[in-house]
This record gives structure tokens, sequence and C-alpha cells, in this order.
């Protein structure tokens, strides 16, 4: 791109606002200089408890473009799109992207996106960008909007969207390659998040520790979970940095399983900087934990 296109594009540049960081830094690696992306929900701060701020509605007010997780994860976004009164950012609108159309969904067992408990797991797991493969559909689908919205930018869209995917296939072969060793090995997980992220692998997640979000585990539950990590081996627990440590320690020193802290969204460890290095840091740490574990 020369000067002159950089200093065209840098005073038309389209506001992006994104619901996470995971959506954010997909949106960013095909938009590029075109656009400037805002995140509402902070890094390590877990998006299915957020709570919206007064702030966020003046962010959202800025954008030109909305994009959401979807499947429920995200659903208090709906009220502050409500209080803007724009039409285009509702549902069909032309400018809110909900990032999960076309994804292959895991756990899709419902009508609504809140199951009874309050939990965001109603549609679909919606944790689909734990499997880097849905990073293809998720920028084809931002990138498509971003394009209808400033059509002059498609070349640039689209060579920022093949260079990312250049890098993402790379990395998924050296993913499956790191972790390929320890096919099939059983996990047990605090929260729902990974089955995508275990089915990409061929991993085997057996059960998890919270069975209601927010809400600590009975003690007949954590007795059943002990029994069957002892049935199947279980070779680690995942934990994610901003939920509680003790019951995931608990069940390590009982069964011998070493507890490995993932990341599920970017920035919520100070390692997973963007999308590519939020997968680098999970794959890394689990092969490590895998490789040193007791069984």
């Amino acid at each position: 791109m020369t000067a002159s296109m950089h200093a065209a594009f840098a005073s038309t540049r389209i506001v992006v606002v994104a619901t996470t960081s995971d959506v954010a830094s997909l949106a960013s690696a095909v938009g590029g200089d075109v656009i400037e992306v805002k995140t509402i929900v902070p890094p390590g701060t877990d998006p299915e408890a957020f709570e919206p701020r007064v702030s966020d509605l003046s962010t959202l007010s800025d954008a030109d473009l909305i994009v959401r997780v979807g499947l429920g994860y995200d659903l208090w976004i709906d009220k502050l799109i409500i209080q803007l009164h724009r039409p285009e950012f509702q549902a069909g609108g032309g400018r809110l992207v909900d990032a999960s159309i076309g994804v292959p969904l895991l756990e899709a067992r419902g009508r609504t996106p809140v199951t009874e408990d309050g939990h965001a797991h109603g549609l679909g797991n919606p944790h689909y960008w734990l499997d880097p493969a849905n990073a293809e559909t998720v920028t084809a689908t931002i990138a498509e909007r971003i394009i209808r919205l400033m059509p002059a930018a498609r070349d640039t869209i689209v060579a920022n969207r093949n260079r990312f995917l250049a890098t993402l296939h790379e990395r998924i072969v050296a993913w499956m390659q790191r972790l390929a060793p320890y096919r099939g090995a059983s996990l047990v997980a605090y929260h729902n998040s990974w089955p995508y992220f275990a089915r990409r692998f061929h991993l085997n997640l057996v059960g998890f520790i919270e069975t209601k979000e927010g809400v600590a585990p009975s003690v007949a539950h954590l007795s059943s979970l002990i029994a069957e990590m002892g049935q199947n081996g279980v070779r680690a627990i995942l934990q994610e940095a901003y939920e509680p440590k003790n019951f995931s320690e608990m069940l390590s020193a009982r069964t011998g399983a070493p507890l490995v802290v993932l990341a599920p969204t970017v920035g919520s460890v100070p390692e997973a900087r963007d999308y590519l290095s939020l997968m680098d840091f999970n794959v890394g740490a689990l092969a490590r934990t895998l490789a040193t574990g007791s069984h």
C-alpha cells in the first residue's frame, strides 16, 4: 500500500467495537490499518460474568460495526444496542456481526441463548474460537462485513486475511504435532470452555468441576468426579486464570493429576497477546504438563 493510500485509509477508518478480546483480535487480523478496534470486556475479565458499564454505551455509540461472539455469550450487549436507538445495529440491520454464524457448533441442544441456570450455553457451547480452525470461518464473516462497509478496501482486507490464514494454517500443523503424542489423553476442566479445543487436538474431556456458573460444586459431585478421574486415568486438570483454584487443587492432590492454567481468552494471561499467541500459550502449557505428568 502506498503512503497516500495509508493516509486515505487513516482518515476514513471504520470503528469496529468487539464484545470480547478474541473477536477483536480476529477483526484486527483482517482489518489491519483499515479499522480501529475497540473492545468492551476488559482483558482478564470473565466475559460470561461481565456486567456492562455506563461507559460501554458511549463506546458503542462510536461504532461503525459491532462484532459479537453470539450464542448468548455476550447477551448483555442487546440491552446496550437497544439504548442506541439505531436499527442498523440490531439483528439483521447490517452493522452487527455475529461471529458464530457458520461455525459448526458443539452441544447444540437448545433454542434459547441462556440455559435454565442462567448460563450462556443454551444454543450451543459458545467457546468456538478455542478451535483454531474456526478462525477461518470467523475471519471470513468479519472480512465480508468490513468490505461491505468499505468496498475500496477490499484488496487490503483480502490480503490481510490471506496472510493471517497462511500463518494460522502453519501454526495449526505445528500445534497438532505438539499435542500428537497425547492423542486421546483424558482431561478434566474447571469450566466447560474446552470442548472445541479438545476435539481439534483429539483429547478426551471426561468431566467438569463447575456444574453451574459461579456456584461451588457439591461434595457429591466432587466425589463422583474423583472416581471418574481414576477410572479414566485423567492426565491433567484444566484451570482458567480467573476461576477459583481451591477445588482444582484438591482434585489434583487426591488424584495426582497435575493442574495446568490455560487462557480461555486473549489477554487472560500476559502471554496471550493476540489470537495466535493465545493458541501458542495453551498448546505449549498443556503439552509441557502432559509431558511431565504423573500418569
